[in-house]
């Protein structure tokens, strides 16, 4: 294994002989070694090589001392300590920008006067005057308006309260976009595509950042209490991976291998998804199915205890002051029917549709975003776009309050002490029933009024959401999918519940739906057009179907959700196989390797590099190039690394040597290495060459050479080379014929001719 990673096996008394000491300056190696350019994909074999040896090390080393058995026990649970950490900061985290959300929402509208810190409903909690029928209202908390003027009602009033919630809007979003643009442009969007890239072997410098962290954690706080239709669940799985970075660099063994730091950064992801929807077994199932490109058995456990801990952090926090990790818990008292799959099924459907309108939409408006004149001013068009939201979403109450608020309400069932105008139904004076059976009854004037505002509300969510996704602030986009499924769910259950109401001797209704028998819940409707219409943006199944069990606690309706979801995956999948975050992967030209089949009938040599017409590869010889002409092929060339080969002639492959690794030995030798010279001789052999006293001091870089470099020959079907690059995590392919080098792939040549194999730009994949 020490040689799969380019450092030589021979003892250090080989090595003295003839050579001498000299040359070996490289013994410890230095700082940077080893290490990945930004924009740069890692190398995971050559990471598990490097993990290996370092294991390896330690063990034998452990036996030597008490001390150094110590080490390696600290060694051992540095992972479960990582994971701890990642949860207590993850899951305060969450908990404070819950708590601010809430106040900032509510401060749109009003202020506490007894405690300026408190939201309304903290605020109406502790007054002694507040009744439970009006238990929204109290003394203590007064809108803007009322405070200004003193009157409660009227036009003016209306006016002036319209006017501030506008303005207080304009300011938070503001305040967001100019703080991301400022102090961190990486602090805004979901961040999911980019964790997806990242996680999948590429280096962005900065994206997991301290500064990323502080900027995107504030700037989410804004940007949802701005009232843009856009979640803070999304940007919380990237908050949560900024702590998992934050927590690798204090421990070398995960800040000094990319590999080991993304199996941390998975497990930072389910933490993060955890507090986002109080689902620590979703959060964990979500890394697997959508983020995670390498995912072992041991990634597994400790994402599995990070998300514990953090949703655990979460739950002592108490944000939404209902004892409970999520806002949408509910409780429903009716079984579901077999005959009501037909409407869940109508909204899986429905899900599909909407996913394929809104990627197509948003990614076409992102495209025009990065190629006109649109994209150079990001604060007029996040300006523009809350002015829009704001002034369209106040006179409608469902769109007015916070989007958590609207699902949550949603997703109610109706109980006899309900106020919601949803459950403004006709009652039946000579109803004597127990609370938790009240009977299907006539829809109100108040129920057919929200419908009216919850169609409009719909057509809203759905037009602004297409433009508020992708702009420079942080935008998750779980919740307002959710919301434009619960929206349409809840018309759906209501329309449902009606029909089984007045047509209750109906066949369909029939069997299950007598008079005076609470036989549909529209709230339930509500929850499957969530998970339906969030299944067709992000293309999720188990992991949502899981999320959504654990957010609202309804475990009795997994049937109906994994109906839902299903369908919504297929009719999303019939227009287009990629989700939301993969097409914003494609649209940036990240190189990412999806699991779809290469089915393509092409051979390895149609790929490689150099083609026809193109100049030779550039290779270094194992004992005959100088350091002059070392330097001279990386100054003419920016290549990522030069295969090694016997000789020009033979052209017998050796190994693979890394560019960044070249640079910083010759560097390195130049500054400390005497007589080392734009003349001395580069040599990968164990033995020197024989040379002559009066040439200068040859420069050993064995160890720095991979010698194990993954081989293909010229004949290999591409769809193994990609299945190969896939599963492997390679950075680098090398094409031989019978041991002689022919060509060379790179994971970026693998993407341009995926790429043009479906018809699409190559030039989109932008980086190496």
């Amino acid at each position: 294994m020490a040689e799969a990673d380019g450092i030589s096996s021979a003892t250090p008394t080989e090595e003295l002989n003839g050579v001498g000491n000299l040359m070996d300056f490289l013994d410890e190696p230095f700082p940077d070694v080893g290490t990945y350019e930004d924009f740069h994909t890692i190398d995971w074999l050559r990471e598990k090589s490097r993990d290996t040896d370092r294991h390896r090390k330690i063990t034998s080393k452990s036996k030597e001392s008490i001390w150094e058995f110590i080490k390696s026990l600290l060694d051992a649970w540095s992972g479960w300590l990582v994971m701890l950490l990642i949860g207590l900061l993850s899951g305060t985290l969450a908990g404070v920008i819950d708590l601010a959300v809430d106040w900032m929402t509510d401060l749109k509208e009003g202020v506490c006067l007894s405690a300026l810190w408190y939201s309304h409903e903290q605020c109406c909690w502790t007054s002694n005057e507040t009744t439970f029928a009006d238990r929204d209202k109290c003394p203590q908390w007064q809108k803007w308006a009322e405070l200004m003027t003193g009157y409660t009602e009227g036009a003016g009033v209306y006016l002036l309260n319209y006017f501030l919630y506008v303005l207080w809007a304009l300011f938070f979003s503001f305040l967001a976009v100019s703080l991301v643009r400022v102090f961190a442009p990486y602090a805004c969007g979901s961040g999911i595509p980019e964790i997806k890239t990242i996680l999948s072997g590429f280096i962005i410098r900065g994206y997991l950042g301290k500064w990323t962290l502080l900027i995107k954690t504030v700037t989410l706080v804004l940007a949802v209490s701005s009232g843009l239709s856009l979640g803070k669940e999304g940007p919380l799985v990237h908050v949560a991976c900024c702590c998992g970075n934050l927590f690798c660099s204090l421990f070398s063994k995960y800040s000094k291998n990319e590999g080991k730091r993304r199996e941390v950064l998975s497990a930072a992801a389910a933490a993060g998804v955890s507090v986002a929807f109080g689902a620590p077994i979703g959060g964990v199932l979500f890394s697997l199915e959508e983020v995670s490109y390498y995912f072992p058995l041991k990634t597994l456990w400790r994402s599995f205890f990070a998300a514990l801990v953090a949703a655990f952090t979460l739950r002592s926090i108490n944000p939404f002051g209902n004892n409970r990790l999520v806002l949408f818990y509910v409780e429903y008292h009716t079984p579901w029917y077999m005959a009501e799959l037909v409407p869940f099924i109508l909204l899986g459907v429905f899900g599909g549709l909407w996913g394929t309108l809104f990627i197509r939409c948003n990614i076409a408006w992102c495209r025009r975003r990065k190629t006109t004149r649109l994209g150079k001013y990001p604060v007029l068009e996040v300006i523009a776009v809350t002015g829009i939201t704001a002034v369209l979403a106040f006179p409608n109450p469902y769109t007015r309050r916070s989007t958590s608020e609207l699902i949550s309400e949603l997703f109610n069932d109706c109980g006899a002490l309900e106020s919601s105008q949803l459950c403004d139904y006709i009652n039946n004076p000579n109803m004597s029933r127990s609370v938790d059976d009240i009977p299907d009854r006539p829809a109100g004037p108040g129920v057919y009024s929200a419908l009216w505002q919850l169609t409009l509300a719909l057509v809203f969510k759905i037009v602004i959401t297409i433009f508020t996704f992708g702009m420079k602030i942080p935008s998750g986009l779980f919740i307002p999918s959710m919301a434009v499924g619960a929206i349409a769910g809840r018309i759906v259950g209501i329309a449902v519940e009606q029909m089984a109401y007045h047509h209750h001797d109906w066949i369909i209704f029939k069997n299950w739906c007598r008079p005076g028998a609470d036989c549909v819940t529209p709230g339930l409707y509500a929850m499957v057009g969530a998970a339906a219409c969030l299944g067709g943006v992000t293309r999720m199944t188990v992991s949502l179907v899981v999320i959504m069990f654990e957010l609202t606690g309804g475990l009795e309706y997994i049937v109906p959700l994994m109906a839902a979801a299903v369908t919504s995956k297929w009719v999303a999948d019939a227009f287009g196989k990629e989700g939301i975050y993969e097409a914003h992967i494609q649209l940036n030209g990240y190189p990412y390797l999806d699991q779809d089949e290469f089915t393509h009938r092409t051979l390895a040599t149609d790929v490689m590099r150099p083609r026809r017409n193109e100049p030779p590869l550039a290779v270094l010889t194992q004992d005959s190039t100088t350091v002059e002409d070392v330097e001279t092929l990386i100054k003419d060339t920016d290549y990522n690394g030069f295969p090694v080969v016997v000789s020009h002639e033979s052209e017998r492959l050796i190994g693979f040597v890394q560019r960044r690794d070249l640079i910083l030995n010759i560097k390195n030798a130049r500054q400390k290495q005497d007589g080392v010279v734009s003349n001395s001789v580069v040599y990968f052999t164990e033995d020197a060459p024989q040379i002559p006293a009066s040439n200068p001091q040859p420069l050993k870089l064995r160890r720095i050479l991979n010698l194990s470099p993954f081989t293909v020959t010229d004949h290999t079907p591409m769809e193994t080379v990609v299945d190969i690059f896939r599963k492997l995590g390679l950075r680098q392919c090398l094409v031989t014929r019978s041991g002689r080098l022919l060509g060379i792939i790179t994971k970026k040549d693998v993407l341009r001719h995926m790429a043009q194999m479906m018809n699409q730009d190559p030039e989109s994949i932008m980086f190496n």
